[in-house]
This record gives structure tokens, sequence and C-alpha cells, in this order.
């Protein structure tokens, strides 16, 4: 396929710019091992250019009155969505991800996020709050964009990211020097150009390439006012630590090790139906993951026979075949990875496993394209009979890896539940409603769900509670986390209150 304005360098000043060094790195095809394009790394001198025009362009841009800003956002929306299917496709050739799902999902969602964060600040969104604090005094607050933000993004919802991140910073007034992961970077340039199209002014928002060494000379840029980071825990750590002796904002949407659990008189198909999603859907490559399930002793039998039925509606395959719902992993790295802790659960934790494992799936040994063969495919795989000091149940494994406990109570399976350093999701399936939101209030996470899994709508503040992160993006929230609060006290009567005063 070719990939048309192929995004090869970094993009500032309105237009991709030319390489400013000779290094270079290949992007991915998952699904067949071979190279799609070649990527310059950014210099930290194109860098230091990159955040200039995001300067420069920042004192216009924070004083375009809010509608003015909408519309423009609104209408990179709308392209966003004429373009669906050619962006949906180049997903697809960098993440591995089946068509099925970056046209219906990736694209789409990061539309919705964008055009919410146009109609809220084009609907008032940035105004402040009045208090009269006596006749002649009363306090008024304003909300100020910060200055230029850096978004560093993550491999496997790229666009998704792009725009979870850029939607409520350029709306609320900043502008944004982008890295995407050196893993998935085909998007961020072709997202830079329809922001150029739609009106967006040069400089609003800028593209770097490269991996965690570019990423941390961005941190730790002193023209950088906030850092706003999507990726697992250890790297978060790093990349907040390094911000924070700058005093820089930040939001870090970080892993997670997300319980899943099954109440006893919960629906067991749509339970299982949850499972899948919680662990199958884009290939387990997705942060709030339910990869703990927890089942009753007394359903389990039930629970897995009917989960190794509806394992078998997984289809891999062509990755542009409609009826293709699995792919690939991301990368060779994070394939041995998954692959690693497979082994690990069978030969060291020694959970049974009832399907998957670490051999190549049969289908690709006749499947008509055959540098599939070389491709980064695992088999969805399920393990039981887990203990909670399992390392494939302590560990975040970002694959599609489903493991099952057995618990006897509710106090004792939300006690486990907590009992991990990481908070980042939860979900409860039962029919009892009030039940459920009992239980959902005693788990550590900061997105949960009740009889469903996944859905992060536009509406929906998402963000992780102990190590798996600090802040929101979208909602309500999300916008609040692009601007910085200015209070006013204003005295009418003409008196300044003194101790001075004479006597």
């Amino acid at each position: 396929m070719t990939l048309p304005h192929a995004p090869r360098f970094a993009y500032y000043d309105g237009k991709i710019q030319s390489a400013s060094s000779a290094s270079s790195f290949q992007t991915i095809d998952p699904a067949t091992a071979q190279p799609i394009a070649n990527i310059h790394t950014t210099t930290h001198g194109a860098i230091d250019s990159a955040i200039a025009s995001a300067a420069k362009a920042f004192p216009a841009w924070s004083a375009t009155p809010p509608i003015e800003r909408a519309r423009i956002l609104q209408k990179a929306a709308a392209i966003l969505r004429s373009r669906n299917d050619e962006l949906a496709k180049i997903e697809t050739l960098d993440t591995g991800k089946a068509f099925s799902e970056t046209s219906t999902v990736d694209v789409v969602t990061g539309a919705d996020v964008l055009e919410y964060f146009a109609n809220m600040v084009g609907g008032g969104g940035l105004n402040g709050e009045t208090a009269q604090l006596r006749p002649n005094a009363w306090v008024y607050t304003t909300k100020n964009a910060l200055g230029v933000c850096a978004g560093i993004g993550a491999w496997n919802y790229p666009i998704q990211i792009a725009l979870w991140k850029s939607a409520p910073c350029l709306a609320a007034g900043n502008t944004m020097v982008y890295k995407p992961s050196e893993f998935t970077p085909l998007h961020s340039t072709l997202l830079a150009e329809i922001y150029t199209e739609a009106g967006v002014p040069q400089g609003v928002f800028n593209v770097v390439q490269g991996g965690g060494e570019v990423g941390a000379y961005l941190t730790q840029h002193p023209g950088i006012a906030k850092v706003s980071f999507t990726g697992q825990v250890s790297t978060g750590r790093k990349v907040a630590g390094s911000a924070a002796g700058g005093m820089k904002y930040v939001t870090m949407e970080l892993g997670g090790k997300s319980a899943c659990i099954i109440l006893p008189d919960a629906d067991i198909d749509q339970a299982v139906d949850g499972a899948m999603m919680a662990n199958f859907f884009s290939s387990g490559q997705v942060c709030t993951n339910g990869t703990r399930v927890f089942i009753p002793k007394g359903i389990k039998a039930e629970f897995e026979r009917k989960l190794l039925e509806k394992v078998k509606h997984i289809r891999p395959g062509d990755l542009f075949d409609p009826n293709t719902n699995f792919g690939p992993l991301v990368s060779k790295p994070h394939y041995e990875k998954v692959k690693s802790y497979i082994k690990y659960g069978i030969e060291v934790d020694k959970a049974t496993m009832l399907c998957g494992g670490t051999d190549k799936p049969a289908w690709l040994a006749s499947h008509s394209n055959k540098d599939y063969t070389n491709g980064y495919w695992v088999l969805p795989t399920v393990f039981t009979n887990c203990t909670d000091d399992m390392k494939i149940i302590k560990e975040e494994i970002f694959g599609p890896v489903l493991s099952i406990l057995t618990y006897t109570s509710i106090d004792e399976v939300v006690s486990r539940a907590n009992d991990t350093d990481v908070g980042l999701a939860a979900g409860v399936f039962t029919k009892d409603l009030n039940l459920a939101h009992q239980v959902i209030g005693r788990l550590e996470a900061g997105i949960t769900w009740i009889n469903t899994w996944g859905e992060s709508p536009a509406e929906m503040s998402v963000g992780g509670w102990k190590m798996s992160g600090v802040g929101v993006e979208n909602g309500r929230k999300g916008l609040e986390a692009w601007v910085r609060n200015k209070s006013t006290l204003v005295e009418m009567g003409g008196e300044v209150p003194t101790v001075f005063a004479k006597l």
C-alpha cells in the first residue's frame, strides 16, 4: 500500500521539515514484519525549532476567541471523519489492528473527542466563576492557557491518543509539540496536515519524531509548560519526575492490572462477553484490560466452558478482511515479551492453560499471504487455577492473556482486587445494581464499568489511581487539565483594609 504524504520527518512552522540528521528508524508492519517507512529522528536543534514555532504561535492562538477556535477544530473533526477509512488503513498497517477495528473505533472516537472539546469551549466551557464577599467586594476567576505543551503518545491507539491530547490542549488555547511512539508514527504528520487544512495556524500543532531520548529532551525543555504522557508505569515515573523538576504541569495515563469481577448472580453469557472484551480486544493491547478475572467457585466450570466456546469466534487473518477481528502484536520486542510471560505462566507459575500458548497459530501455514508467517502473531491464551502470587497475575502483560481466579466472598474479592500498586480500571458483572454500586465504590480504580467493559466516550473522564497515573483525560475535567486558574479580588468601596489605619 502506498502511503499518502508518508510522514518521514518532523512537522513545524506549518509544514513538513527536511531531515535534520541522517539518523533514522523504520516503522514495521506487525502482520508481516516488513518495513513500511523510514522515519528520521528529530535532532535537539530541530526540537528547539519546533518549540520556538509553538511559542511564537501561542500569543495569537490563546487570544483567539474560543468560538473561533471551536469552528476551526470542528472543521478538523469533519476532515478526520471524511478521511476515516484512509487513516484507518494506515493505523492498521502501523499497529497490526484489524481494519474492522481501526475503521470503527480509532479515528471515529478521536474525532468525537475533538468535536466534544470544540463544542465545550465554544459553549462557554472556559468561563470562570464569581463570588460576592460583601456588598463592596467580589472575587472572579479566569481560566488561562498554559503555553507550549508536550504530548507524548503511545503505540496502541496512535491517532486516538494524539487527539485525546491535542483536542483539549488546542481548544484551551495552548500550542503543542507532539511526539508519537517510535513504533507507530505514521499518523502524526497526517494529523498535523489535517489541522493545518482546517485552519489551525502554523506552529499551533507540531510533530517531532524519535524514541525515549527525544521524549526526555522534550520533557526537560524549559520552554515546555506541561507534559501529557501515555505509556507504561516505569517510563511514566521518569517522565513525571523530570517534569516535576521544572514545576511543569503533568497528566500521566499509565498501565494497570485491572480486576474484572463476576458476582455470583451475574448473567454468565454477558460476563463471558465482558471478559472477552476485557482481554482480547486489540489483541489485548489495552491499558484498561481486565486481565484478572475473578469468578465465584460455584460458577467456575460453567464460565470456563462458555469462555472456550466463545474464544472460537476470535478470527485472526487478513487484516483488511471485514470478518477479521484479531491481529498481531505491535512489534517484535513486545511479541517476545508477551510470549515470555505465557511461557512463564506455563513453566514457572504452573497455571493451567485452557487454550493458546506460545506456538505459532496453525492458520498461518495456510494463509495466502506467506509474509504473515513472519508477523508477530500470538494465540489468545486463557489460564485458570491462578493464584495472586503468580507473575502473570501481578505484572502487566499487555497481550491477549486472560487469567482466571476464584473467590468465596465479596469482602475477599474486593481486598484481593485492590492488592496492587496500580489502579487504572475495574469492572463488575451482576444483576443486582445496588450491589454493583457498592462493590464499585470499594474498588481502588479510576475507571470503572458495570455490566460492560472498555468503552471510554468523550464525555467520560478517565484517569488512574495509585501508580496508574496523575490527572484525567476527556470529560469536563479533561479540559481543566489544560488551563491554570487566576483569582482576582475586587474592592469597589475605595478603601484598602489595613492594620496601619490611624487610631
